[in-house]
């Protein structure tokens, strides 16, 4: 099996006009030793596109960001560059961007850190073979160390790379023939195993294994990838105009035009997240060698339906220039995020998923007015476990589905219509007017526990915060299902339903 990730950790937050904010980024494609057939094309390409995203809709001046490419990019230029210019050149508040195009691999675990006994590393330009394992290469345990040092700051690391796990396959030229443009480096001199299925990702400073430091420290932790699938080089674009499929995914789905999937102007991270997945799929349905390609997003839930976007204005100030919004602190953390101003519109922020028309919701009533009764019929094309909730524009969540009073609860089977209450209910919803609500059908046809996010008992009578509610469950949703043969995302689709009543 290969492992990979181009994982990104970050911070799209507002900073102030007078942050010294620094970028640190490092594309290496060819290197000092190895062979040219696992050279990158795609390095060269993706360290300028990340530099104009970042002076383009993250506000950072030319002068911030630094740049090593291929031969300036050795072990100690890049370590030297970390303390100098990121760790010294910053104060808290800060900005700090640290980006990696390039290979990604494994060497063994030298302080006993790793349940599979292996450290996961970033390649440099002078990485060698040693006797058996590489040296000269930039550990996770150094990255770690890094972010210590940067305690405070609003931290963005993004590392477009693999990692090859438990590959069985030696430097060969089987390797660079049959995973041309793959992102990792297999173990120098390995000898031949069985292939088996180990942990996950751990360049992520344990934000795949520990997802609760996320929630508390508000960093964000993107993968190109779920583990035991391949980053890869665009093959698709000739060998000169090549970037990471993680990467020019990641930077056009900054556009609104291309993931703004609700069309409030905001391009939020649980809407990059869904745009950069479906570019990724595309890419693996036209590949023959590849498996599955699912990028995984581990973040604080309440940043799901913050802006991704955040453009410099002629002051310098860092201000949104879109649509109604409010500027929040973002939960135990000193940072702040914009979010939609309107709990109803926010939904589509945080759920992030354009809805494919596979569930439907309709009302018993096309015009409601108030004290009219009605009920609510929700249609999926794929059977699964329901959620429903109804969000009004005062930021009231109330659960229509699990409840208590349901007769039983059962899976929604494949386009049969489910009528909530229906005649065992023994009522009907009366409608509470005026107001401008959404419903939120959500229909997971994996076998997530969402008991604890939803339980029968919040059914009908909690009030419940809208935007915490849908981020806690869009967060379950948005984690890695790992109970099939080969990892993926979680498979869940999502039917709205705005509603007036007059």
């Amino acid at each position: 099996m290969i492992r990979c990730a181009a994982v990104l950790l970050s911070l799209l937050l507002f900073s102030g006009a007078n942050a010294a904010d620094r970028a640190l980024l490092i594309g290496i494609g060819t290197y000092a030793t190895l062979p040219e057939k696992l050279f990158l094309e795609g390095p060269k390409n993706d360290v300028p596109l990340i530099e104009k995203l970042l002076r383009e809709k993250q506000g950072y001046a030319a002068d911030s960001i630094r740049i090593l490419r291929d031969k300036d990019a050795s072990r100690a230029a890049i370590l030297a560059s970390i303390d100098e210019w990121l760790v010294a050149g910053t104060q808290p508040g800060d900005r700090v961007y640290l980006y990696f195009s390039g290979h990604g691999l494994q060497v063994k675990d030298q302080d006993g850190d790793e349940e599979d006994g292996l450290d996961e590393a970033l390649s440099t330009y002078d990485i060698e073979a040693g006797d058996g394992d590489w040296t000269n290469v930039i550990l996770d345990d150094e990255i770690d160390a890094m972010l210590a040092k940067l305690k405070d700051r609003a931290v963005s690391i993004v590392i477009d790379a693999c990692h090859s796990g438990t590959i069985s396959r030696s430097l060969s030229a089987q390797v660079g023939d049959v995973m041309e443009s793959a992102r990792f480096l297999p173990r120098p001199r390995a000898k031949p195993v069985d292939e088996l299925k180990t942990r996950g990702l751990r360049i992520d400073q344990a934000i795949v294994d520990k997802p609760a430091v996320v929630k508390q420290g508000g960093v964000e932790a993107w993968s190109a990838a779920s583990s035991y699938q391949v980053a890869w080089d665009d093959t698709r674009l000739p060998p000169e105009e090549r970037h990471g499929v993680f990467t020019l995914s990641y930077v056009d789905g900054h556009e609104t035009a291309a993931s703004d999937s609700n069309g409030n102007g905001i391009v939020s991270n649980a809407e990059l997240l869904d745009y950069v997945m479906k570019q990724s799929q595309a890419y693996c349905a036209a590949q023959d060698q590849c498996q599955g390609l699912d990028p995984q997003l581990e973040v604080n839930h309440a940043l799901l339906g913050a802006s991704a976007v955040i453009p410099a204005t002629e002051t310098g100030q860092q201000t949104p220039d879109y649509g109604k919004v409010e500027q929040v602190k973002v939960e135990n953390t000193t940072q702040t995020a914009y979010v939609a101003a309107d709990p109803v519109d926010a939904v589509g922020d945080i759920l992030g998923k354009a809805q494919t028309g596979d569930v439907t919701v309709a009302l018993s009533s096309d015009r409601l007015k108030n004290g009219d009764t009605f009920r609510i019929t929700v249609t999926s094309a794929t059977g699964g476990n329901l959620v429903l909730y109804d969000v009004d524009r005062n930021g009231k969540a109330t659960q229509i589905f699990p409840n208590e009073t349901a007769q039983k609860i059962t899976r929604l089977a494949a386009n049969t219509p489910i009528t909530i209450p229906d005649d065992y209910y023994g009522f009907d919803f009366e409608a509470e007017g005026p107001s401008e609500n959404v419903l939120v059908a959500i229909v997971v046809a994996d076998d997530v526990d969402l008991t604890k996010i939803a339980p029968s008992d919040y059914g009908l009578t909690k009030e419940l915060d809208a935007r915490t509610t849908i981020a806690e469950i869009a967060g379950a949703l948005n984690g890695t299902w790992t109970r099939d043969t080969e990892n993926r995302s979680v498979n869940w689709s999502l039917g709205l339903l705005k509603y007036t009543v007059y």
